[in-house]
């Protein structure tokens, strides 16, 4: 294997592209979560989008222009438990797609990276619903599309979520895709860019470190753990941003206006917080990071993967990968009893 093909570089370098700038400025934005109503898709949706351009302005327009604009799991088409996969066919959108196109040009607009998560459907994927988190460049070119790592299986007893990640049709994402993809970071001319919405994995983490990842951007919704986010920033010297949702006033029906809401917050390699929400209401969360400074004689992390690559090797997860190329389940119920018949662990 060359080293161009490597997923790992054997001397601790990585791969990037020359910076454009000595210092960028991150501006999460902490905002509302507010379900599409998939009986008036359109229109609903229409709203969410509205509601986050004029975000985007805003965080543009506080304190000054902005090298990145980031955003949480779903400010476009919400989150809804209720919703069955039929109702996310609808409610997903399609990347790139009209939705995109308008954040797009205000990313032209403003000059800076913008990144968003969203449900999404993929006519290369029939039937699936995907979570992926979106990376728009300064040109309005689509130089990202992250899909989630994975979700975490057994947790919520009688429901299941039931899109389909990375880790749940490994295989055909693989053969799709390449190797690469599976922990993918985008070198841009700001540094490398990694995301994901992944909680408490911190060997997912590592990965995104040990490809390169140097500025991490995770989503959460209905809250996450501080402890995890700040230990894998210092553990993988890694500036990494958190966002959650914000309160959602007028949620909607069947939603509560405040599940865990608050929090987000940037921290710096060492996990030193940077900057961090004000309230659980919807603002901005700022900090500059100096990159060019930060990557000079920077190296992967140095880890030994002697002591444990056979353990690894030999661990066997509770829930075996590609389990929703075979089956997709119809709602959260049907994911729920789809997945506990194939649970390996007793």
């Amino acid at each position: 294997m060359s080293e161009s093909e490597a997923l790992v570089h054997p001397d601790g370098t990585y791969d990037c592209v020359p910076l454009v700038k000595d210092e960028i400025s991150l501006c999460v934005v902490q905002s509302r979560v507010r379900a599409v109503d998939a009986k008036r898709r359109d229109e609903t949706l229409r709203g969410n989008l509205e509601h986050m351009l004029g975000l985007i302005d805003a965080a543009n327009g506080w304190l000054g222009p902005k090298d990145i604009v980031f955003f949480h799991e779903f400010p476009l088409t919400g989150f809804d438990a209720r919703w069955r996969r039929e109702d996310l066919l609808k409610v997903a959108i399609e990347i790139p797609g009209p939705e995109t196109q308008e954040i797009a040009a205000r990313a032209k607009r403003y000059g800076c990276y913008v990144v968003f998560g969203s449900y999404a459907r993929d006519a290369e994927w029939p039937n699936h619903i995907l979570s992926i988190t979106t990376i728009i460049s300064p040109q309005g070119e689509i130089v990202g599309r992250h899909w989630k790592a994975r979700n975490l299986k057994g947790l919520f007893g009688r429901f299941e979520v039931f899109t389909t990640t990375i880790y749940d049709a490994l295989d055909e994402y693989v053969e799709k895709y390449g190797a690469h993809e599976v922990v993918p970071v985008t070198r841009t001319p700001i540094g490398n860019i990694c995301t994901t919405s992944t909680q408490l994995e911190p060997e997912i983490i590592r990965a995104f470190a040990l490809r390169g990842g140097e500025i991490m951007l995770r989503t959460a919704t209905a809250g996450f753990d501080e402890y995890d986010i700040r230990a894998n920033a210092r553990y993988n010297n890694m500036y990494t941003a958190i966002v959650n949702n914000a309160v959602a006033s007028g949620a909607g029906p069947g939603q509560f206006e405040d599940v865990r809401a608050g929090g987000s917050a940037i921290y710096g390699p060492g996990g030193e917080l940077l900057a961090q929400a004000n309230s659980v209401n919807e603002g901005p969360v700022l900090a500059r990071i100096p990159i060019r400074r930060f990557r000079e004689g920077r190296r992967i992390p140095n880890i030994h993967a002697a002591l444990y690559r056979n353990l690894y090797a030999q661990y066997v997860e509770p829930y075996a990968p590609n389990l929703f190329s075979a089956y997709q389940p119809s709602d959260g119920v049907d994911s729920a009893r789809y997945l506990a018949a194939k649970r390996r662990w007793k």
